[in-house]
Formats: structure tokens, C-alpha cells, sequence
């Protein structure tokens, strides 16, 4: 009988207007759209290379070790065509520096861009499946019990024996068949457009994290489906279920994630809590310039001239940054010098005594400093942006929004590994400089004996987290999908034992 049921259902679907319309609208936004988000790959991939090849350049050009620094470039994410997430929101270039310890509001953006073409590059493919896909399975399912209630076909059926339970379970059944087909028809054209992309190299983990994509995708049309079930079971007209179906969709989908996102947006920390901890690295690097100054002090040669009256055609650069609202306090020294003139040869030695002592200090300070602002900024930032996801989690798209981005590697927590594959790459750095003996050496402040062969310097490389990382992140907000589609189907079937046909 269920089968029965459930193939009555499925041609009542199949042969309606609404089924077409939704296989080609999704289609044609589908396939459209991956051709946009395709190009819009290409553009910011090009971007990525040319600001690596600036950067290394750059590099080539300095003489000494004191100027000895990265900019770091994120590249981007390719599954960010799925869901953008992040990846194009916050900053993808960062600087790395043996005397500056990054954080994920040190960074910033390379690259013009394009408005119009952000414009709709920004609709990603899981934002029409939030818009489009929900909207076509209220649409399913606003009628499904109420239609039939009203025409009176339902009291007809149940004068059978069959059970309602099997109504509901054969009605769920053939509408997501229905449903499915769409999402995996676009799926399906979004996977082949890539692979024979000439610019897309998708690896095995790749086509894992689209699995898990696909996987939530359900889950999500699923809630939309079963929540315009319960409409549908509530009402006895179906244009009073249908007014509701619109109602409830444009809150879930449209008004109250923006509503969350306006808050956030507008929610501004409170520069107060900021000022303990910028005190606090205030200290330590003032700490830091005491003992600079009292080694100069006690240096023999006469002055506090940091450079020990060294000089030529030189330049000496020396920089305190400040900014309490990032609570960055830090202190670059870049020094080099051309052509040492002869009668400042024996103040060489000092010179290099001198960064030979402090340079480690640096880094030290700057060590310390981080765990403050580390702690601070996290309290200030971080963790009011995770209660706001956690209140945006009230909506299924929230829900949906999350995991897709967690599949894809664009949500917070894909960032954070970039910044802490920076932190990582500045120990190394300061480990090359450590071997080299670079801050005892000659060439840490001169070139006039030979520049620096930078062909041993460490280069940067960033993986993205493993899939079951991703897995492991996704899983909370798709259990609670899969929870609320089991809640859901529930509270219909009691709804349904209870009502009256």
C-alpha cells in the first residue's frame, strides 16, 4: 500500500507546472551562476599569483637581514563558488615580520576589484539553493494535506485501510524525489563545469567536501519541506496555508538572518575593554626600550645612538607603531648601509654586539605581547561572533549557512588555520635567522661586503584542513538539521492523528 501510495504521489508532483518551473529555474540560475563564480575564480587566482611574484621580488631586492619580511598572501578558496563565506570578506594578505607575532585583524586586503562583478559573484550556489530550493518545497508542500482536505480526496483515502502515518510518510517520500532532482541536477552541471575548467583542479577531498555539501543541501530542503507540511496540516484552506508558507519563508530566509547580521554589523566593541590589555603590551614593550637603552648606555661607545655613530651612505629606520584599537604596539628596526666609510670600521663589532642582544629581546616582546592581544581580541571579537552564529542557528539557514561553509573551509575556523600557518611560518623564519646567525652577522645592518643570498629562505605554504576537519566542523549544524527534520515529522504525525478530515 505504501508504495502505492507513494507512486500516486509522485505522478501528482511530477505532472505539475510547479515541478518544471523549478527544474529550469534552478538550472538556468545554476549554470549561469557557476560561470560568473567560475570567472570570478579566475580574477581572484590571478590577483593571488601576481601579489606573490610582487612580494618575491621585493624580497630579491633587500641587501641586509634586518629587512628580512613576508607578505603573506591567502589564496583563494575554490570551493568558496559553493558558498563564499569568508573568503573574499576578510583579509587575505598579512605581514610577517620576526618582531610582529599576526592575528586575524592585522591583515588586509590585494587587489582591485571589480563592484559589479562582487555584485553577482557574491550570489554563491548555496545562496539560491536558501532562496530558490526553500521556497520551492513550501510550495510542495503547502497543499499537500490541506489541497486534499479541501477537495475532500483525503477523507476518501483514509476510508481505505491504510494509515496516516503511510499518507505522510508516502507524501514526504515522492516530494523530496521530486525535490531531489533539481538539487542534484545542479549539482551534478556544477561539478562538470569545474572539472572541465581549464583553471579548476579538483582533488579527491574536494569532491568529499561537495558530497558533504550535497548531503546538507537535503537536510536543509528537507526542514522547509516538513515545516510547510506542518502549515499545511494546520490549516484547512490552502490559500490561508500558502499566505502562511510566504509569511514563514520570508521571515526564516530573508528577514531574520539580515536582522542578525544588521546587529552584528552594528554592534561596535566597546574600546574600554580594550585599554587594559593595550596597556598592558604598552608595558612590555616600554620594558623592551629600557633594556635597549640601558645596553646603549653601558655600550663603550659613547651616546645612545642605537646605531653606534655607524655611518655612510646608509639608511636606519626605525619605527613605533601604536594602535589601541587592535591593540598593536610594535617596533620594526630596518637597517642597512651601502659603504661603510673606513674610520667606522671598528665600531663594526659593537654594532653587531648591539643586535646580537636585542634582536632576540625583540622577539620576545613581541612573543608576549601577542598572548595579551591574543586573549584580548579573541574576548572582544571572536567570541561575540560566535554567539551571533549561534542565534543565527535559530534558522535553518543559519544552520545550513554554517555547514556549507564548514564543508567548504570558508567559515571562521578555515581562516584561523591560514593565520596560524602564518604564526608557524614566522618561527621559521626566526629559526633561518638563528642558523644563519643572522643577528651577530655583518650583513644583518651592511651590504657593503656582499648582499644576502635569499635562495635558502624558507617559502610559505599553506594546506587547507583535512576533510575530515571539515567533517568534524559541519557535523553540529547538520545534526541539527537532521534533529529538527525528526522534531519536525513528529509533531506533523500527532497533529495529523489528532485532526479531524
Amino acid at each position: 500500500m505504501l508504495s502505492t501510495l507513494i507512486r500516486r504521489e509522485l505522478l501528482d508532483n511530477l505532472m505539475t507546472f510547479r515541478f518544471i518551473a523549478t527544474v529550469v529555474i534552478m538550472l538556468l540560475l545554476v549554470v549561469a551562476n557557476t560561470f560568473v563564480l567560475i570567472n570570478d575564480y579566475d580574477r581572484r587566482l590571478e590577483g593571488y599569483n601576481a601579489a606573490v611574484n610582487s612580494n618575491h621580488e621585493r624580497m630579491q631586492e633587500r641587501t641586509t637581514y634586518s629587512s628580512v619580511s613576508w607578505d603573506v598572501v591567502r589564496s583563494p578558496n575554490l570551493l568558496s563558488i559553493f558558498n563564499v563565506g569568508l573568503d573574499k570578506r576578510l583579509s587575505n594578505e598579512i605581514f610577517v615580520h620576526h618582531g610582529f607575532v599576526p592575528t586575524l585583524w592585522d591583515g588586509q586586503v590585494h587587489g582591485s576589484t571589480n563592484p559589479l562583478l562582487n555584485l553577482f559573484s557574491s550570489i554563491d550556489i548555496v545562496f539560491i539553493f536558501q532562496v530558490v530550493l526553500s521556497l520551492m518545497a513550501l510550495i510542495f508542500a503547502y497543499d499537500a494535506l490541506a489541497g486534499e482536505r479541501e477537495r475532500g480526496t483525503l477523507r476518501l483515502v483514509l476510508t481505505h485501510p491504510v494509515s496516516r502515518a503511510k499518507i505522510l510518510l508516502a507524501k514526504y517520500i515522492s516530494a523530496m524525489m521530486c525535490l531531489l532532482v533539481p538539487l542534484l541536477m545542479s549539482f551534478l552541471l556544477v561539478v562538470i563545469l569545474l572539472t572541465t575548467s581549464p583553471i579548476v583542479s579538483l582533488k579527491v577531498d574536494d569532491f568529499l567536501r561537495i558530497g558533504g555539501i550535497v548531503l546538507s543541501s537535503i537536510a536543509y530542503l528537507s526542514v522547509f519541506y516538513l515545516i510547510g507540511l506542518l502549515i499545511s496540516v494546520i490549516t484547512r484552506r490552502t490559500s490561508t496555508a500558502l499566505m502562511l508558507a510566504m509569511f514563514v519563508w520570508g521571515f526564516l530566509v530573508l528577514v531574520y538572518p539580515n536582522v542578525i547580521l544588521v546587529a552584528i554589523t552594528s554592534a561596535e566593541p566597546s574600546q574600554e575593554r580594550l585599554v587594559p590589555a593595550f596597556n598592558q603590551i604598552e608595558q612590555i614593550w616600554e620594558e623592551f626600550d629600557r633594556e635597549r637603552k640601558d645596553y646603549l648606555a653601558n655600550d663603550p661607545i659613547p651616546g645612545e645612538d642605537p646605531h653606534l655613530g655607524v655611518a655612510g651612505g646608509s639608511g636606519f629606520n626605525e619605527i613605533w607603531h601604536k594602535a589601541q584599537s587592535t591593540l598593536l604596539y610594535t617596533y620594526f628596526a630596518v637597517s642597512y648601509v651601502n659603504k661603510l666609510d673606513d674610520e667606522f670600521e671598528p665600531r663594526v663589532p659593537h654594532v653587531q654586539n648591539y643586535y646580537r642582544t636585542i634582536e632576540p629581546k625583540t622577539i620576545d616582546a613581541a612573543e608576549r605581547a601577542w598572548l595579551v592581544r591574543k586573549q584580548a581580541l579573541e574576548s572582544v571579537f571572536f567570541r561575540p561572533a560566535i554567539v551571533d552564529r549561534i542565534f543565527l542557528r535559530f534558522s535553518p539557514v543559519g544552520m545550513y549557512d554554517a555547514a556549507t561553509q564548514a564543508w567548504a573551509g570558508t567559515d571562521l575556523f578555515g581562516l584561523r588555520d591560514f593565520y596560524e600557518a602564518t604564526r608557524k611560518y614566522r618561527r621559521t623564519l626566526i629559526d633561518y635567522l638563528y642558523d644563519k646567525n643572522a643577528f651577530g652577522d655583518r650583513k644583518w645592518f651592511s651590504s657593503d661586503k656582499g648582499a644576502v643570498d635569499w635562495n635558502s629562505l624558507p617559502q610559505f605554504s599553506f594546506q587547507r584542513s583535512d576533510v575530515h576537519v571539515n567533517a568534524k566542523r559541519a557535523l553540529p549544524d547538520l545534526l541539527l538539521m537532521l534533529m529538527m527534520n525528526l522534531i519536525l515529522f513528529m509533531v506533523i504525525f500527532l497533529v495529523f492523528q489528532r485532526s479531524e478530515v
